[in-house]
């Protein structure tokens, strides 16, 4: 979104326009489910943090200064709110946003993916459903960067912003990341192959 855009949107939320408000969720949904899913290893607790996130991001429009795109403000207060969760609520959870989720964000979106009978459909579909495999045996931190930066396309500056972690610290993990990545695939492939 634009940041003419997103001005427009925050002005007309402040005066208390329903749809504004409802476009806001919908144009952010993605990446909020992105951090929760990833972050937050209870499936139960994740409507609630959603949930939140929304109360959170109403509540403070108002002291929005358009310093950075609202995504990445919507993305700092995820993130912000998931590790409140994690240190606040659940402090035996923590360590697990650095291990492996039981449902990732990609395991979300295939989920809800419409069902494509081509052939080229079918193989698209199992080519995403062998990379999300192979995501998901990445550290949780990585698989975070990754679908920042991958998925929500996301610039090392939005995610440094969001995450509060150095530019160059997160090129580091990406690489590592892609990396680690490349050597699950393989590996794959070559059982496949036998």
């Amino acid at each position: 979104m634009q940041p003419e855009a997103d001005r427009e949107l925050i002005s007309k939320i402040l005066k208390r326009d329903p749809h504004a408000f409802k476009k806001l969720i919908v144009d952010h949904e993605k990446l909020v489910a992105h951090f929760v899913y990833k972050m937050i290893p209870v499936a139960a607790d994740r409507r609630d943090i959603i949930q939140d996130v929304y109360i959170k991001v109403y509540n403070n429009l108002g002291h929005f200064r358009f310093q950075s795109k609202l995504s990445t403000w919507i993305g700092q207060i995820t993130y912000n709110t998931c590790l409140h969760y994690l240190r606040k609520k659940r402090p035996l959870l923590l360590a697990s946003f650095f291990e492996e989720s039981d449902l990732s964000y990609v395991d979300y979106k295939i989920a809800h993916a419409s069902a494509n009978a081509t052939e080229e459909g079918l193989y698209a579909r199992e080519l995403t459903e062998t990379i999300a495999q192979a995501v998901k045996q990445l550290p949780a931190l990585y698989q975070t960067l990754i679908g920042l930066h991958y998925q929500q396309e996301l610039s090392l500056q939005e995610i440094s912003e969001i995450t509060q972690l150095p530019e160059g610290t997160i090129k580091s993990y990406l690489f590592r990341a892609r990396k680690q990545l490349k050597d699950i695939l393989l590996k794959s492939q070559k059982r496949e192959e036998l």
